[in-house]
């Protein structure tokens, strides 16, 4: 092992700064609040530039993780992001909620020895960047195929699809049944680990790169399937996601008071009840609060409900 990579594998991996508990618990605003330029180029240069990027191997669409932490470290942001939407239309959501630790950065080969390179922060720093300070060019496109697509469902699944078929030339239109695309990035995932502003500006970002989105279309009800085939699409793609919830049948457990965390997180997230009254939108409010389950789904049911408990 040369000296430079094992200078490499043991610095510390750079901590981005976020909201401490004692203040973050009493607001909904982001809790990580990003690494500074210097903060993205002293972690970028924590990667070795494996010849075999176990850490490719763990993304599921295939970023070329070194190549864009490499631009970064030379400072060639603008470069850094469009390599990244070579394969990932929506990195300022991934860089945040994508589980990486079992991903990217659990193949990453720094972390056999220490900690892994901060993958999704540094994904989550460039794509900021491009929002904040870039130049708002778009990556390039193929030429048009005239070839339509529909994809039913703007959730996660929906807006990458959308995003590569519209790359690849093909016309695609989005339908989503609710009043805001997002899916569960905004009914489900709260503002505090995902701020809808973010959601928001990706999908614009498939809007300006060509993406028809429309809102409010339940696929089955306002229109079928067959109809949108005899309107010309040539393909459907169906993403409609799993946002009905799944109850135990315990007994109570229709009475006032308990709640699916989909309606839950749905009232405080899309329909943004935390602010209320404000908003219109009314949630269940206490001091002593029962969560079952243990899972992400759980964690954002138990943090809304701490920071929404009364004070007094």
């Amino acid at each position: 092992m040369t000296e430079k990579k094992e200078k490499k594998e043991q610095a510390h991996r750079v901590a981005m700064p976020e909201q401490k508990p004692e203040i973050r618990k009493r607001n909904f605003d982001e809790v990580p609040t990003g690494y500074t330029v210097a903060m993205a180029q002293e972690e970028a240069a924590r990667c070795l530039q494996c010849k075999k990027p176990g850490c490719v191997e763990g993304c599921p669409v295939g970023v070329d993780i070194p190549g864009f932490i490499n631009l970064i470290a030379k400072g060639d942001f603008t470069g850094a992001i469009r390599h990244i939407w070579g394969k990932n239309a929506l990195p300022a959501v991934c860089g945040r909620v994508c589980p990486q630790e079992i991903q990217c950065e659990g193949r990453c080969i720094v972390g056999k020895r220490g900690e892994p390179v901060a993958i999704g922060n540094l994904e989550r720093f460039v794509a900021d960047w491009e929002r904040e300070s870039g130049t708002g060019a778009l990556p390039p496109k193929a030429e048009p195929t005239g070839k339509k697509v529909a994809v039913v469902g703007s959730g996660p699944s929906g807006l990458t699809v959308a995003g590569d078929l519209i790359q690849k030339g093909h016309s695609v239109t989005v339908l989503e049944a609710f009043h805001k695309p997002g899916g569960v990035l905004v009914y489900g995932i709260p503002e505090f680990r995902l701020p809808k502003a973010i959601v928001a500006q990706e999908v614009h970002f498939l809007e300006r790169l060509g993406v028809n989105v429309e809102v409010n279309s339940v696929v089955g009800r306002t229109v079928s399937l067959d109809e949108l085939f005899a309107e010309g699409y040539e393909a459907v793609y169906l993403g409609v996601g799993a946002g009905l919830p799944r109850f135990m049948n315990l007994p109570g457990e229709n009475l006032i008071g308990i709640l699916s965390a989909n309606e839950y997180l749905t009232r405080a997230n899309l329909m943004k009840a935390y602010r209320y009254p404000e908003v219109d939108t009314p949630i269940p409010k206490g001091k002593n609060v029962v969560v079952l389950g243990a899972g992400n789904v759980a964690m954002d049911a138990a943090r809304t409900a701490m920071r929404l408990a009364p004070t007094a």
